[in-house]
This record gives C-alpha cells, sequence and structure tokens, in this order.
C-alpha cells in the first residue's frame, strides 16, 4: 500500500535536504528519498570534505612560509592518508548533521534507488511506493568523462577519487580550470605535486572576470604550476607507472607528455537518466530539467531544483531553490530566483570570489560604467597578515549607481563576497556604500575603497 505525503524528495543533497527542512516548518508531512548518503555530494565527496583538505594545505603552506613570519619549522612534512583520513571525518560529522536535521524536523527519510511512477509518486527499490500532493526531483549532478577515457580511480581520477588519493601524485594534470579543476591544483601543488592546469578556452576560470583570471594565471605561474590555455587534450593513455597524454596547444602543435596522475574536471553532467523522466514527458534541456524560476517543471505536480536543473551549479544555489520551490507549493508570495545574485566562490591559494556582472558582460548588456579596483598591497591588515597580492573590483552603472558586480581575488575573500551580494539584494546604489562605516584594520575596507575608486575617491592607494 502506498504511503501518502504533503511532498516527495527525490535526492537528499543541499537543494533536497533544505527544502524537506522547510517543508516541515511550514507543517507538511515530507518524505526524502536517498539512494547513497544524506547530504549528497556537496557534504559528503564536494563542498566540504574538500575545503578540509584545502585547509590542511593551506597550514602546510605557511609551515613551509614560517620564515617569514619570524618563525621556524624543522623539517615540515604531512601525511597524505591522516590528511585525508581529517576530510573524511568532517564529511561523517555534517553526514551525521543532516540525518540529526531530518529527525528533528520529522522528516521520514527513505533509502534506496527512488524512480517516478508518476508525476506526484515515487517508487523506492521497486516496491516501497510514496505518494505525494508534489514531488521535487532533487538528484544533482556527477562529474563528466573525458571521452574515450574512463576515470578509473587508480591513475585517472574524478573529484572524488582526487579527494581519497590511493598515492600522493608527483607529476599531476588537471584538464579543466573551472572551481574544481582550480582547487584541486592549489591543494596538490601546495603539498608537493608538479602541476599542470589544460583549458580548452582562452583563460583559466573562465566564467570570471577577464582580470580575474589573468590574474589568478599569473599568481599560479609564479608558484610553480604550468597552465596551458586554448589547449586540448587527446590520448590519455594510463598505464601501470603514469599516464600518457597528448596536449596540443596555441600553435596546434602536439606534445605527448608524461604524468603519474590525471584530475578530469571538465564538468558536469545531470542525473536525470533512470529516475522515469521520459514516461511523463517531463521538458530538458541538454540534460537538465527545465523550471520557470520557481522550481516547478511542465508536468503538474512536479518540481525540481539544484544541479539537476542547470547553471549555476551551486550547493547554495540549490539550497534557496529548494526554499523558494517549497514555499511557492505553500501558496506564500515568493520572488522566483535571481541567478544573477548568486555568489560564485573558487577556495584556491589566492582565493577568488564574485556575484554578478563581469565588466565585459555589463558593457556588452548596454550598460555606461564605472569600475573601480583596490589592490591588496593598499590594505594594512592584508600586509600584516603577508598576504598583499590580489584586488577588489566593482562594476557600476554610471547612470544610477547601480552595483552590476563584484570580482575578487586575494586571501578570504570567500569570505568577503557576502557583503556586496546583500548590496545588490537591497539595491544599494554607490552613496550607500561609500557612507558605509568599514571596521579598521580588516580586509573588508578594501571593498569600500573599491567603490570609492570608481568614482575618483580612493583614500589609500
Amino acid at each position: 500500500m502506498a504511503e501518502s505525503f504533503d511532498l516527495v524528495i527525490l535526492g537528499s543533497g543541499p537543494g533536497g535536504y533544505v527544502a524537506a527542512i522547510r517543508a516541515s516548518q511550514l507543517r507538511m508531512k515530507v518524505a526524502i528519498v536517498e539512494r547513497e548518503k544524506l547530504g549528497g555530494i556537496c557534504l559528503n565527496w564536494g563542498c566540504i570534505p574538500t575545503k578540509a583538505l584545502l585547509r590542511s594545505s593551506e597550514i602546510y603552506h605557511y609551515i613551509t612560509h614560517a620564515s617569514a613570519y619570524g618563525l621556524s619549522v624543522e623539517k615540515p612534512s604531512f601525511d597524505l592518508a591522516k590528511v585525508t583520513e581529517r576530510s573524511r571525518k568532517v564529511a561523517g560529522q555534517l553526514n551525521s548533521g543532516v540525518k540529526g536535521l531530518m529527525k528533528k524536523n520529522k522528516v521520514t527519510v527513505v533509502e534506496g534507488n527512488g524512480v517516478l511512477t508518476g508525476a506526484t509518486q515515487i517508487t523506492v527499490d521497486g516496491s516501497r511506493v510514496l505518494d505525494g500532493r508534489h514531488v521535487i526531483v532533487a538528484t544533482g549532478a556527477r562529474a563528466r568523462d573525458l571521452p574515450g577515457v574512463k576515470a578509473d580511480g587508480d591513475r585517472v581520477w574524478t573529484y572524488r577519487h582526487a579527494m581519497v588519493p590511493p598515492a600522493m601524485p608527483t607529476k599531476l594534470l588537471v584538464i579543466g580550470s573551472g572551481a574544481i579543476g582550480i582547487e584541486f591544483a592549489s591543494f596538490y601543488s601546495d603539498t608537493g605535486a608538479e602541476v599542470t592546469v589544460v583549458e580548452m578556452l582562452d583563460r583559466i576560470l573562465p566564467v570570471e572576470d577577464a582580470d580575474v583570471s589573468a590574474f589568478m594565471e599569473k599568481a599560479l605561474a609564479k608558484q610553480g604550476m604550468r597552465i596551458l590555455t586554448g589547449a586540448k587534450v587527446s590520448d590519455v593513455t594510463p598505464g601501470k607507472d603514469g599516464v600518457s597524454a597528448t596536449i596540443t596547444g596555441k600553435d596546434g602543435k602536439p606534445e605527448t607528455l608524461q604524468y603519474s596522475h590525471v584530475i578530469v574536471a571538465i564538468g558536469i553532467v545531470p542525473n536525470t537518466e533512470g529516475i522515469g523522466l521520459e514516461a511523463l514527458g517531463v521538458a530538458t534541456d541538454r540534460g537538465h530539467i527545465v523550471n520557470d524560476g520557481y522550481g516547478r517543471t511542465n508536468v503538474e505536480g512536479l518540481w525540481a531544483i539544484g544541479d539537476v536543473a542547470g547553471a549555476p551549479w551551486l550547493a547554495h544555489k540549490a539550497s534557496h531553490e529548494g526554499i523558494i520551490a517549497v514555499e511557492t507549493i505553500a501558496g506564500q508570495h515568493v520572488h522566483p530566483m535571481d541567478k544573477a545574485g548568486i555568489p560564485g566562490c573558487t577556495y584556491s591559494r589566492p582565493q577568488v570570489a564574485s556575484v554578478g556582472m563581469t565588466e565585459a558582460l555589463a558593457i556588452e548588456a548596454g550598460h555606461e560604467v564605472k569600475v573601480g579596483k583596490f589592490p591588496f598591497i593598499g590594505n594594512g591588515k592584508a600586509i600584516a597578515l603577508g598576504e598583499a597580492e590580489g584586488f577588489v573590483k566593482t562594476v557600476f552603472d554610471a547612470g544610477t549607481g547601480a552595483l552590476l558586480g563584484a570580482h575578487m581575488v586575494g586571501a578570504e575573500v570567500t569570505e568577503l563576497i557576502q557583503g556586496y551580494v546583500i548590496a545588490r539584494q537591497l539595491e544599494t546604489t554607490e552613496a550607500e556604500l561609500m557612507h558605509t562605516v568599514f571596521p579598521h584594520p580588516t580586509l573588508s575596507e578594501m571593498m569600500h575603497e573599491s567603490v570609492l575608486d570608481a568614482y575618483g575617491r580612493a583614500l589609500h592607494y
């Protein structure tokens, strides 16, 4: 006999489990179906455990550069197994936390493989039937394989393999320079690997502002990485002792090189296969489920959120999308998802963070712009931290003073970007930002100075 719920959610990542909590708060009877671990990829194999790894490599970097701070450390070393173990413990702690949240909010957790057997019905493992007034699909996405090469976990890795490495790479090839590729390049470079990054497009971190991409390319090259843009990789051949890969650069000349390991970070594929979408006639676009900004699909009662519903493929986008969908189901008045207001962060060394339009996109959209830029070297706190490389850039509409975009590169910028996100959400203009008092000494003062610089009023540079 079928079990009845107000809402059934397929997938328990940051979109699914947050939607479940919000639905419970709105007095809905909720079930959530998960085939692996609560928390999805983000908590178990993505956002959080990677940050644990990067924290270890960051500390190791500081230890190996202790003399710059007047300190001395004899024969610094690291234990890759213990670094990995710490990362997995962090993931485990958060997985347990989500279990606790589901229990606290009286969400029914169903473990198993769920398939849509109706617009508002999910059957788990072919036997347990869950009927809902509404169903949310939040099945996420997985790593895209390089054509002709299957990641084996031995020599050719996806992000999941790279988080539990069987051995420390000595010479690493990273294919793809989005956030995932650059973060792993940063981790393994800081822990001693010789790293090459290959990007098919003309610059790394191609979704970021061109100034940020250019700065990052120079910064990573200065750290010892080899950065190849406008290049493609072919003939990746794993062997017993390593991997051979042919790289064709901008000059069109192929070069075959040997690496100990390869990380493939060329994007994601939505998890839409085998869940019953085709039989229901659910509209998709390049594999992603199409929704209307509130989470609705073209099938009555069926909703889709998170990575499975398209870019940007970010946990915080999925969570907010889940809240919008649930509150819409509950009949509340909510605004549709504004993707332009979603910040993006890359937790490499140095960090990158941004929100809104790049300078180029703003001009392309027809805006007359005012652009401000302030360097870390002009900030006292950055100098005191020994982190004087980087900048904060702001893009304003010259006519209205609207903050169109903000772009940062440097230490701890992922913790700063939210200030600009809030400013955009509140439709703040340059006037309010100029008259906001920023505490001294902090890195946040650069946010103020960048705004001032856009209007020719920078104080400290």
